[in-house]
C-alpha cells in the first residue's frame, strides 16, 4: 500500500529506493500494489517508479492520468490492473484494519466498476472477480475485496525515537492512519519517510498522527527534491496551514467559453452550501463566485481532506489555502457518501442519450475515475461543465450573443459512452437532479431522458446543436435562451 495525493504526502524516497533495489537486483518481483488517489507527476515520479515488468504484478488504483507509465504497462497486457472509486479504496484501508469483510457500499452500483458491467478490470488479463453484488433488506450493495496488506509505505514530517510520526509540515493527512493500522493488523510492515528523527518525548503528543507501535522502520529522507510538499513545490506554509495568504481584490477573468459555462453553472450554487469542484472548467465557477460577490456563500471541500479556504491547482491539487480543517480523507469520503455535499460541479467530457458520462477511459488512455463515482452517486445536486464539443471550438462572444467561429472536432454527445463513470438511470433512480451546462447549451436529466432546455441567443438550434449530436435528445416544450447577461462583459449582478 502506498500513500499519496498527486504529488502531497507521498513517499518518494521510498519509491525511488524500491525502483533502484529492482534495477540492481532484480527484487522485489511480482507486487500487488494498492493505492487510493491519483500519485504522480504525469511523468516520472510517485508510482511511475514501480512501473517495471516483473515489479509489479497487479495494480489496484484510484486514479491513472497521473502515471502514464504505468498506463503503457496496463494497456500492454503487462500487468493485471482495476479501477476502483477513490473513496472506496480510503475506507478499505480503513476496513482492512478492522478486520471486516471488506467494503461493503452503494458506490458503484450501475457504473463500470459494477460486477453487472466491468467489474473495474482494465485489460483482458485481468481476471479474478474483486467487486460483488450482494442484496441486504431488499437492496443492491457492492462488496470490495479486502487485501493482505504485508507493507505499507507513507510519509509525515517528524518522528521520534519511538517511531511516533507527526504531519505538521504536510498539505493534508490523506490515509496514513489507515494505511499504517491495516499493515500492522495484516501482521505486515509499516515503514516511514521522515524530514528528521527528533527525541523521544519533544514531539506534542496531539499533534502524533501515526503512533510509533505501527511503526517497524524509519527512513530519513536527505534530498529536498524527494520530500516536497507537492510535486511542484517545495514547501508552502499555507498549505500546512502555519500562514494564512490575504485574498486579493478579485480581477474579472477573461469573457470566453470557459467564463460563459462558469457563469451559467454559478447560477445553480446554492446559499451556504458545501460544495466541491473538479479540476479544470468546474474551477472557473468558484471565479466567478468571487467575481460576482458570492464566494462566501459556498464552502468548498476537496477529497484528500480540506474543508473550506481555496483548494490549489496543478501539481498541488489535494492542499488548500485558509482552510478551516483538514480531516483524513476516509473521513471526507464518509460525508460525501452520505450525501453532505449540497452541490458538485464537475467536468464533462463523454455523454450519452441516457445522460450517462465518461471520464475514465478513452480509446488507449485510461485516467481513472478518481473520487468522481463517489462524488457524482451522493451530491444533492450535480452540474457537468464542459464545451460542446471538443479539440480546436473557437468562439466570439460580444453583445450578449455567441457566434461559433470554427467547431470542435471532436463529439461529446455521442450514441454510446465507451465507459460509464456515471450512470444516468441511478440518477433518475435517486430523483437526483443533473445538469449538463454548455457554451451554447443546457440540458437536464429528465425520467423521459436527456432534455435540451436552453439554448445560447443566436445559436442555431438545427445545425449548431442537433447536428452535432449522435443523437437526437428531447426538446423542452418549454426552450429558453440562456441568461443573455451571461454574455456581456458586466458583472452579472448575481449577489
Amino acid at each position: 500500500a502506498i500513500e499519496g495525493f498527486v504529488g502531497c504526502v507521498h513517499p518518494e524516497e521510498l519509491s525511488v529506493t524500491v525502483e533502484e533495489k529492482f534495477l540492481k537486483e532484480s527484487s522485489p518481483r511480482d507486487l500487488t500494489i494498492l493505492y487510493a488517489a491519483g500519485v504522480g507527476d504525469s511523468k516520472t515520479r510517485g508510482i511511475n517508479h514501480f512501473a517495471h515488468e516483473g515489479l509489479i504484478k497487479r495494480i489496484v488504483g484510484g486514479h491513472y492520468a497521473l502515471v502514464p507509465m504505468i498506463q503503457k504497462l496496463v494497456m500492454e497486457n503487462k500487468i493485471e490492473a482495476y479501477n476502483l472509486p477513490q473513496g472506496v479504496i480510503s475506507q478499505l484501508f480503513r476496513d482492512i484494519a478492522a478486520k471486516k469483510p471488506g467494503t461493503i457500499t452503494h458506490i458503484g452500483l450501475k457504473t463500470f466498476v459494477d460486477p453487472r458491467i466491468e467489474g473495474g478490470k482494465l485489460n483482458s488479463v485481468t481476471k479474478e472477480d474483486i467487486v460483488d453484488l450482494i442484496v441486504i433488506d431488499g437492496n443492491e450493495y457492492l462488496k470490495y475485496k479486502p487485501w493482505k496488506i504485508d507493507v505499507a509505505l507513507i510519509r509525515g514530517t517528524y518522528a521520534d525515537e519511538k517511531g511516533n510520526m507527526t504531519m505538521e509540515r504536510e498539505g493534508c493527512s490523506s490515509n496514513a492512519l489507515s494505511m499504517a493500522q491495516a499493515a500492522k493488523n495484516c501482521g505486515g510492515k509499516v515503514i516511514i519517510q521522515v524530514e528528521k528523527v527528533v527525541k523521544d518525548g519533544s514531539l506534542n503528543p496531539r499533534l502524533v498522527k501515526v503512533p510509533g507501535i505501527y511503526v517497524d522502520a524509519i527512513v530519513v529522507s536527505t534530498l529536498p527534491e524527494r520530500h516536497m510538499m507537492t510535486f511542484s513545490e517545495q514547501y508552502n506554509p499555507s498549505y500546512s496551514g502555519e500562514i494564512r495568504v490575504p485574498e486579493s481584490s478579485t480581477v474579472p477573468i477573461k469573457l470566453d467559453e470557459r467564463k460563459v459555462i462558469g457563469r451559467r453553472a454559478a447560477m445553480e450554487l446554492i446559499p451556504d452550501s458545501v460544495v466541491n469542484l473538479g479540476i479544470g472548467m468546474p474551477e472557473v465557477v468558484a471565479q466567478v463566485a468571487n467575481e460576482e460577490g458570492i464566494g462566501n456563500s459556498m464552502t468548498l471541500t476537496v477529497e484528500s481532506g480540506p474543508i473550506g479556504g481555496i483548494p490549489a491547482g496543478g501539481k498541488s491539487f489535494g492542499c488548500s489555502m485558509n482552510y478551516d480543517c483538514i480531516i483524513d480523507q476516509s473521513n471526507q469520503f464518509d460525508f460525501y457518501d452520505g450525501g453532505g455535499i449540497d452541490v458538485a460541479f464537475l467536468g464533462l467530457a463523454q455523454c450519452d442519450k441516457e445522460g450517462n458520462v465518461n471520464v475514465s477511459k478513452f480509446g488507449p488512455k485510461i485516467p481513472g475515475c478518481g473520487g468522481f463515482i463517489n462524488i457524482t452517486q451522493t451530491a444533492k445536486k450535480l452540474i457537468y461543465c464542459g464545451t460542446f464539443t471538443a479539440s480546436g471550438c473557437n468562439f466570439l462572444i460580444e453583445d450578449g450573443k455567441l457566434k461559433i467561429l470554427t467547431e470542435g472536432k471532436v463529439k461529446k454527445f455521442i450514441d454510446k459512452v465507451e465507459q460509464i463513470t456515471f450512470s444516468g438511470i441511478y440518477a433518475i433512480k435517486k430523483h437526483q437532479p443533473v445538469l449538463y451546462i454548455t457554451e451554447r447549451a443546457v440540458f437536464e436529466l429528465r425520467e423521459e431522458g436527456l432534455t435540451l432546455i436552453e439554448i445560447a441567443p443566436s445559436v442555431d438550434l438545427n445545425n449548431d446543436i442537433l447536428k452535432l449530436m449522435d443523437f437526437t435528445p428531447i426538446i423542452s416544450q418549454d426552450l429558453k435562451l440562456m441568461d443573455e447577461r451571461i454574455f456581456k462583459e458586466e458583472p452579472m449582478g448575481l449577489s
